[in-house]
């Protein structure tokens, strides 16, 4: 910076870039870091002065750039359904049904905040996912988050207590929402939150408990609020709140709820609940319609109850989705299609040491094959796939080796040596 610039020592003396100014008549002059050109004060005001006015008549949007404050005001600007969905399936195989119930609620959701005031208020509709590990329900949350113009945060309930007790609050999971919307309570009042593992807080029976749940229903109970819609007081860095810390109140009634969770053990529920409704005659035919190996697709609220969920919580998750198990075609797919599948995965790595990695098809269904007996899902594939890999990926970058093909008796001999085959 330079407030006067003596011409002693052979100095060229310096003004303003922009109105010629002199270092006497101004205040202070600021230098580009780009070149010897310069900028006074004066000048700084009034170009601050022109970019308020030109936000002002443009509603306060910045042009060329998206806001996630601001919705979606028109009907060309909002994606559509079909749009998210196909964004979905450049990432996720499979599981049609929740990406449709995904892609409305999304939709909906954009609509919602561009809604005008008017006589009908629309009503937001969460969405609670159940399905078993591995089927892609945090993948189809960090995919279409992607996408998204509004502040997406993706938050764990296995950490969360009642107010009084080792763990966090309640409230903590709006931190990461303000956190992705930078403290803006504005853009974080519009945003989507992604609660993972809800099926950690079940309690611990159907009947309402006599004493503290304080990891389970108690944490249901404090969730309430956040879900229906309502003004709470968040710790700005998360945690515990204490009485001196200053606190950002944010209103939830605007903010869009997906949850998530493997329900193990749900099954049993399922199908118990069917089998009781089979008397008469007609028992075996009606036993016969339902398919055993995927009890998920008839899950339905009673069974959520049956689980561990209070009435008072799955009221407020109205749209209720399954995901369905990863069959051998599915999984297939998952090592081979998506953009981030495992295989490219692999072959990157490799490549970057100038290895040029390939899979045999029958090593590909070698370890389908294998993902399916362990019953891990797609996570299954990975840990079969690093097994497989480490010994290469440990000795190939110190040879010369260029090119390395990955054989099913090669697969089949690393799976032997580490006791999992």
């Amino acid at each position: 910076m330079a407030k006067k610039n003596s011409n002693g020592g052979g100095n060229i003396p310096v003004k303003c870039s922009f109105c010629g100014k002199e270092p006497s008549y101004s205040d202070i002059l600021v230098p580009s870091p780009l070149g010897d050109a310069y900028i006074c004060s004066e000048c700084v005001e009034q170009i601050e002065g022109l970019i308020k006015d030109y936000f002002n008549e443009n509603g306060g949007a910045k042009k060329g750039k998206k806001n996630a404050a601001d919705a979606p005001g028109t009907n060309d600007k909002l994606p559509t359904p079909k749009e998210i969905c196909d964004f979905l399936n450049q990432y996720v195989i499979g599981q049609e049904d929740a990406k449709k119930y995904l892609s409305v609620a999304v939709y909906n959701h954009y609509k919602r905040l561009a809604q005008k005031a008017d006589e009908v208020d629309i009503e937001k509709s969460n969405i609670i996912m159940v399905g078993p590990t591995g089927t892609g329900k945090t993948l189809l949350a960090k995919t279409i988050a992607r996408q998204l113009d509004v502040p997406f945060a993706i938050v764990d309930a296995t950490v969360l207590t009642e107010a009084g007790y080792v763990g966090e609050d309640i409230e903590s999971l709006l931190v990461r929402l303000l956190q992705a919307a930078d403290y803006d309570v504005e853009k974080a009042e519009k945003g989507i939150v992604f609660i993972d593992e809800i099926d950690k807080i079940a309690r611990k029976g159907d009947n309402p408990s006599i004493t503290r749940d304080v990891s389970g229903e108690g944490v249901q109970q404090g969730l309430l609020k956040l879900l229906e819609g309502s003004v709470v007081n968040v710790p700005p860095n998360g945690g515990r709140k204490h009485p001196e810390q200053k606190m950002i109140p944010v209103d939830t009634k605007n903010i869009l709820f997906i949850c998530g969770g493997a329900f193990d053990g749900i099954e049993r529920k399922i199908a118990q609940r069917l089998n009781t409704h089979v008397v008469g005659f007609t028992g075996n035919s009606v036993r016969s319609k339902v398919d055993s190996d995927n009890y998920l697709k008839y899950i339905a609220p009673q069974d959520l109850k049956s689980f561990g969920l209070i009435p008072e919580i799955i009221g407020r998750l109205p749209v209720l989705v399954h995901l369905d198990p990863l069959d051998r075609t599915a999984l297939l797919k998952v090592l081979t299609e998506p953009k981030n599948a495992i295989i490219r995965q692999y072959e990157k790595l490799f490549a970057m040491d100038g290895v040029k990695l390939t899979f045999s098809p029958d090593t590909l269904e070698f370890i389908v094959d294998k993902a399916i007996e362990y019953k891990l899902g797609a996570r299954g594939l990975r840990t079969i796939v690093e097994t497989i890999m480490i010994d290469a990926m440990y000795e190939t970058p110190s040879t010369d080796v260029k090119e390395l093909t990955i054989t099913r008796e090669f697969a089949e001999e690393k799976l032997k040596k580490a006791y999992i085959g």
